[in-house]
């Protein structure tokens, strides 16, 4: 997200609401690599290393009332809903949202406090930054997964021999393989510790889960496309947007157009 505003080719790897399965995901990920690396390269003169993610970017509301158990995207409209991304702000004002940027560590006291509604973050990391003393309801579409990279400096990395580059790229792989599963793994897991359990870290915190209903899931298409899509295929331009249509587009059976 902060790597982004000098590269809008970058959020490309992690558009808001674009992919609900992290095993397509990686496969989006792999297809849009070779841009990554050449965004990193010409942007902040470093080699890029790996790529790997967080538990899936999910909807934790308060909505004061644990008895309320059928909540629709919809219903979402007016709210006050923290972000910290671009596309994750386009994807908020898609559902006539407001987007509330906070610090993570200021979420807490602003969900209690009525500064927002809601709050967009990962599943485990909701669950070990308490956000279930203050949340209510947790709304299981994944609007994103938190891309991150391993990078260097391209100099330092230039003044290395082969065969220690060569080690830093093969280890470099076995911690993305090893950080994707273990990271896969948190998501559901992160879902249970928030709910009724079971969980390893600690009591279950109790929120009240909800399932997106095929209305909310074709809400979420239809925001993702004209909205999220638009808005990035705009700020990044058209050679910009042809590529991440011959790669990510390509793997999942999407189109991003102004």
């Amino acid at each position: 997200s902060y790597s982004a505003k000098a590269s809008p080719a970058l959020e490309g790897i992690d558009l808001a609401g674009v992919i609900q399965d992290y095993g397509v995901y990686r496969k989006a990920v792999n297809a849009y690599r070779p841009i990554i690396a050449r965004e990193i390269t010409d942007k902040y003169n470093a080699k890029l290393i790996n790529i790997y993610t967080f538990p899936s970017q999910q909807l934790w509301c308060n909505l004061k009332d644990k008895s309320i158990k059928s909540v629709s995207l919809k219903d979402l409209a007016g709210k006050k809903i923290r972000t910290y991304s671009r596309t994750l702000g386009d994807f908020i004002e898609g559902l006539n949202a407001s987007a509330v940027t906070i610090a993570f560590a200021e979420v807490v006291p602003a969900l209690q406090k009525g500064v927002a509604d809601c709050g967009i973050t990962g599943t485990m990391p909701a669950y070990n930054a308490k956000w279930w003393q203050v949340v209510t309801h947790n709304i299981r579409v994944r609007v994103g997964y938190a891309a991150t990279f391993t990078a260097m400096n391209m100099d330092t990395w230039k003044g290395l021999n082969a065969d220690t580059q060569n080690l830093i790229m093969a280890e470099g792989k076995k911690m993305e393989d090893a950080v994707w599963k273990f990271e896969s793994s948190l998501d559901q897991a992160g879902m249970d510790c928030n709910a009724s359990g079971p969980c390893a870290k600690g009591e279950p915190g109790g929120m009240v889960p909800i399932m997106p209903t095929a209305a909310d899931q074709a809400m979420l298409k239809d925001i993702a496309k004209n909205v999220v899509l638009k808005r990035w295929a705009k700020r990044c331009g058209k050679a910009c947007a042809d590529e991440w249509n011959a790669t990510i587009g390509k793997a999942i059976g999407v189109t991003a157009s102004e």
